[in-house]
Protein backbone atom coordinates (compact mmCIF):
# COMPACT_ATOMS: atom_id res chain seq x y z
CA UNK A 1 0.00 0.00 0.00
CA UNK A 2 1.31 3.32 -1.19
CA UNK A 3 0.31 6.11 1.31
CA UNK A 4 0.87 9.71 0.53
CA UNK A 5 0.55 13.12 2.74
CA UNK A 6 -0.71 16.31 1.64
CA UNK A 7 -2.34 19.81 3.91
CA UNK A 8 -5.97 19.45 3.94
CA UNK A 9 -7.41 22.62 1.87
CA UNK A 10 -10.82 23.97 2.89
CA UNK A 11 -12.94 22.20 -0.12
CA UNK A 12 -11.21 18.66 1.54
CA UNK A 13 -13.68 19.48 4.73
CA UNK A 14 -16.50 17.78 4.38
CA UNK A 15 -14.57 14.10 3.08
CA UNK A 16 -12.39 15.03 6.26
CA UNK A 17 -15.37 15.33 9.17
CA UNK A 18 -17.12 12.30 7.09
CA UNK A 19 -13.89 10.46 7.57
CA UNK A 20 -13.44 11.78 11.06
CA UNK A 21 -17.35 10.37 11.87
CA UNK A 22 -16.69 6.79 10.63
CA UNK A 23 -13.54 6.46 12.62
CA UNK A 24 -15.32 7.81 15.53
CA UNK A 25 -17.85 4.50 14.69
CA UNK A 26 -14.82 2.34 13.89
CA UNK A 27 -13.20 3.11 17.51
CA UNK A 28 -15.80 4.07 19.66
CA UNK A 29 -18.60 1.91 18.56
CA UNK A 30 -17.98 -0.38 21.53
CA UNK A 31 -18.56 2.95 24.09
CA UNK A 32 -21.09 4.73 22.50
CA UNK A 33 -24.70 4.15 21.68
CA UNK A 34 -26.16 4.45 18.12
CA UNK A 35 -27.46 7.65 19.22
CA UNK A 36 -24.51 8.94 20.05
CA UNK A 37 -23.68 8.65 15.92
CA UNK A 38 -26.79 9.33 14.62
CA UNK A 39 -26.88 12.63 16.54
CA UNK A 40 -23.40 13.30 15.12
CA UNK A 41 -24.66 13.03 11.70
CA UNK A 42 -26.64 15.52 12.54
CA UNK A 43 -24.53 17.96 13.64
CA UNK A 44 -22.12 17.36 10.15
CA UNK A 45 -23.01 20.21 8.15
CA UNK A 46 -21.97 22.41 11.86
CA UNK A 47 -18.65 20.57 11.87
CA UNK A 48 -17.81 20.89 8.21
CA UNK A 49 -18.06 24.68 8.23
CA UNK A 50 -16.17 24.30 11.20
CA UNK A 51 -13.39 22.57 10.11
CA UNK A 52 -13.43 24.68 6.63
CA UNK A 53 -13.05 27.70 8.81
CA UNK A 54 -10.35 26.58 10.93
CA UNK A 55 -8.63 25.21 7.66
CA UNK A 56 -8.90 29.07 5.81
CA UNK A 57 -7.12 30.59 9.34
CA UNK A 58 -4.29 28.32 9.12
CA UNK A 59 -5.28 25.53 11.44
CA UNK A 60 -4.51 22.46 8.74
CA UNK A 61 -4.63 19.53 9.04
CA UNK A 62 -2.87 16.30 7.38
CA UNK A 63 -4.73 13.98 5.34
CA UNK A 64 -2.93 10.75 4.10
CA UNK A 65 -4.27 8.95 1.33
CA UNK A 66 -4.02 5.56 -1.04
CA UNK A 67 -5.54 3.94 -3.70
CA UNK A 68 -8.52 3.54 -1.89
CA UNK A 69 -8.56 6.95 -1.21
CA UNK A 70 -8.93 9.14 2.22
CA UNK A 71 -7.86 6.78 5.01
CA UNK A 72 -6.71 9.11 7.77
CA UNK A 73 -6.30 12.59 9.11
CA UNK A 74 -3.90 14.42 12.08
CA UNK A 75 -3.41 17.95 13.50
CA UNK A 76 -1.37 19.35 16.13
CA UNK A 77 -1.19 23.13 17.70
CA UNK A 78 -0.51 25.02 20.75
CA UNK A 79 -1.69 23.34 23.99
CA UNK A 80 -4.92 24.12 24.73
CA UNK A 81 -4.76 23.32 28.60
CA UNK A 82 -3.67 25.50 31.18
CA UNK A 83 -1.27 22.89 33.21
CA UNK A 84 -0.07 21.80 29.60
CA UNK A 85 3.22 19.73 30.20
CA UNK A 86 4.25 20.83 26.36
CA UNK A 87 3.51 23.45 24.23
CA UNK A 88 2.72 21.03 21.57
CA UNK A 89 -0.43 19.03 21.76
CA UNK A 90 -2.02 16.19 19.19
CA UNK A 91 -5.05 17.46 19.06
CA UNK A 92 -6.34 15.01 16.88
CA UNK A 93 -5.17 11.26 14.70
CA UNK A 94 -7.68 8.99 13.35
CA UNK A 95 -6.88 6.57 10.66
CA UNK A 96 -10.11 4.06 8.67
CA UNK A 97 -9.36 0.39 10.10
CA UNK A 98 -8.69 -0.76 6.93
CA UNK A 99 -5.18 1.31 7.51
CA UNK A 100 -4.43 -0.41 10.93
CA UNK A 101 -0.79 -1.54 11.03
CA UNK A 102 -0.39 0.56 7.19
CA UNK A 103 2.10 2.51 9.06
CA UNK A 104 -0.40 5.68 8.20
CA UNK A 105 -0.27 6.27 11.70
CA UNK A 106 3.15 6.60 11.74
CA UNK A 107 3.34 8.64 8.86
CA UNK A 108 0.46 11.28 9.91
CA UNK A 109 2.04 11.32 13.66
CA UNK A 110 5.53 11.96 12.25
CA UNK A 111 4.30 14.86 9.69
CA UNK A 112 2.40 16.69 12.77
CA UNK A 113 4.67 16.51 15.64
CA UNK A 114 7.93 15.04 14.13
CA UNK A 115 10.39 14.27 16.96
CA UNK A 116 9.02 17.63 19.24
CA UNK A 117 7.90 17.32 22.95
CA UNK A 118 3.82 17.15 22.86
CA UNK A 119 1.17 15.85 24.68
CA UNK A 120 -2.77 14.39 23.91
CA UNK A 121 -5.26 12.71 25.30
CA UNK A 122 -6.30 9.54 24.14
CA UNK A 123 -9.59 7.26 26.21
CA UNK A 124 -8.52 5.54 28.76
CA UNK A 125 -10.29 2.25 27.19
CA UNK A 126 -8.36 2.45 24.22
CA UNK A 127 -4.95 0.18 24.82
CA UNK A 128 -4.96 0.13 20.65
CA UNK A 129 -4.16 4.03 20.82
CA UNK A 130 -1.95 4.24 23.91
CA UNK A 131 0.01 1.01 22.16
CA UNK A 132 0.48 3.28 19.28
CA UNK A 133 1.80 6.35 21.23
CA UNK A 134 3.81 4.56 23.93
CA UNK A 135 5.77 2.61 20.63
CA UNK A 136 6.48 6.66 19.86
CA UNK A 137 7.85 7.49 23.57
CA UNK A 138 4.70 9.07 25.00
CA UNK A 139 3.73 7.65 28.79
CA UNK A 140 1.27 8.13 30.67
CA UNK A 141 1.39 11.21 33.48
CA UNK A 142 -1.76 10.13 35.49
CA UNK A 143 -3.89 13.07 34.81
CA UNK A 144 -7.37 11.74 33.94
CA UNK A 145 -10.19 13.90 32.94
CA UNK A 146 -13.98 13.27 31.96
CA UNK A 147 -15.38 14.23 28.33
CA UNK A 148 -18.41 15.94 28.56
CA UNK A 149 -22.27 14.40 29.10
CA UNK A 150 -22.84 14.48 25.45
CA UNK A 151 -19.85 11.78 24.72
CA UNK A 152 -21.56 9.99 27.93
CA UNK A 153 -18.90 11.81 30.53
CA UNK A 154 -16.20 8.67 29.07
CA UNK A 155 -12.53 8.59 30.76
CA UNK A 156 -9.58 10.38 28.74
CA UNK A 157 -5.93 9.84 30.00
CA UNK A 158 -3.08 12.22 29.33
CA UNK A 159 0.21 11.18 27.48
CA UNK A 160 3.69 12.73 27.06
CA UNK A 161 6.43 12.99 25.40
CA UNK A 162 10.00 14.42 25.70
CA UNK A 163 11.69 16.01 22.81
CA UNK A 164 13.62 13.43 21.01
CA UNK A 165 17.38 13.29 21.35
CA UNK A 166 19.73 13.85 18.30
Amino acid sequence: MTISLRPAAPEDAEAVMRLHLRCHEEAYGRHLPPEFFAMRRETLPGRVDNLRKGIAAGHVPTLAYDGGGLLGVAGAGPARDSDAPAELELNWIYTLERAYGSGAGQLLLDAVIGKQAAFLWVLEDNPRAQAFYAKNGFVLDGTRKLLPPEWHSLPEVRMIRPAAAG
